[in-house]
């Protein structure tokens, strides 16, 4: 080979990796922010990067474990994350710059990707004099930690009934030591919002007859003309020992994502999440729950502009 020969192909083989470093350095690295290392946050998070990461052209994801949605608005709003996921009701108290973030005021910088699966409003009793929320007034009852969503849930419910933290005897707890206290009988019931089965609740049905407190078509109604985020659910029988079917409500479990992150970019993960749908599903069963419909439920903040891109092909128009 001449020399002029290997200089040309030296040179077409440096315009070939300069070409594959750009390439690479325009795949945005997109931090994900989750939750606690043992909950159903970073487990999800981290099915999605190990699923979606091979397919996706113009973007990688990077899981990392957090406080969950408070603290996961906070580092998007910090330019510390660039998707989080959060419960939708802490996503319309951020946004609006009420309840949880009343002090620091209203969040614009954060935007929805997608609703992703139901954390359900669970009341949880051992006292059969306690068949609704009414019932409640009087009783001792945990409300989850202090400045939790979980609490602002009790408020808002209870509220519905007429009632407030002022008709009980309000304990602040997890949902562990809740579980724990309703086996010993130091309280009469308990708020628990998550994904129903919940391992505490699971426990506690196998050593201890429980009831759900239900709530009635009157007053979800109630419920949902003053806070549009909830959504009416059913938590099937058997989910728990002995337990029937019980009517509650759910917030929803959400994907949103900072306004600077590239519509193609966000456009991109959406599509790859329904297109792999089966493939996330054989490694979270969350993702089940994933579909257009429950998608775009619940959700009273803006969608991002490459959600909007998505949902407009799909036929769903969204804000």
């Amino acid at each position: 080979m001449t020399k002029k020969a290997l200089a040309c192909v030296l040179a077409g083989g440096m315009i070939l990796a300069g070409m594959s470093t750009m390439t690479a350095a325009a795949a945005e690295n997109l931090t994900l922010a989750t939750g606690g290392t043992t909950g159903t946050y970073y487990a999800v998070g981290g099915v999605m990067a190990t699923v979606l990461n091979p397919v996706l052209e113009n973007s990688s994801i990077t899981v990392t474990s957090t406080g969950a949605s408070k603290a996961n608005i906070q580092l998007i709003d910090d330019e510390d994350a660039n998707l989080g996921i959060v419960q939708n009701d802490v996503m319309y108290y951020a946004y609006s710059g009420t309840d949880l973030f009343e002090d620091e005021g209203a969040y614009d910088t954060f935007a929805a990707v997608a609703g992703l699966y139901d954390e359900t409003v669970q009341i949880v009793t051992t006292d059969s004099s306690i068949q609704t929320v009414a019932d409640l007034a009087g009783k001792t009852v945990s409300v989850g930690d202090a400045g939790s969503g979980v609490e602002f849930n009790a408020k808002q419910i209870l509220a519905a009934y007429d009632l407030s933290f002022d008709d009980i005897k309000v304990v602040n707890a997890s949902f562990g030591d809740s579980a724990d206290s309703l086996k010993d009988g130091k309280i009469d019931a308990a708020f628990v919002v998550a994904g129903a089965p919940t391992t505490a609740v699971v426990d506690l049905s196998t050593v201890k007859d429980i009831s759900l407190v239900q709530l009635d078509e009157e007053h979800i109604e109630k419920l949902q003309q003053n806070y549009d985020f909830y959504t009416k659910t059913v938590i099937p029988e058997g989910t728990y020992t002995g337990v029937g079917d019980a009517t509650t409500v759910s917030v929803r479990a959400t994907l949103i994502a900072s306004v600077d992150t590239d519509e193609e970019v966000i456009y991109e993960l959406l599509k790859a999440m329904f297109d792999n749908q089966e493939a996330l599903i054989a490694g979270h069963a969350k993702f089940e729950f994933l579909n257009l419909e429950d998608a775009v439920k619940g959700i009273s903040v803006p969608f991002h502009a490459g959600a909007v891109k998505y949902y407009g092909e799909q036929g769903i128009e969204v804000e």
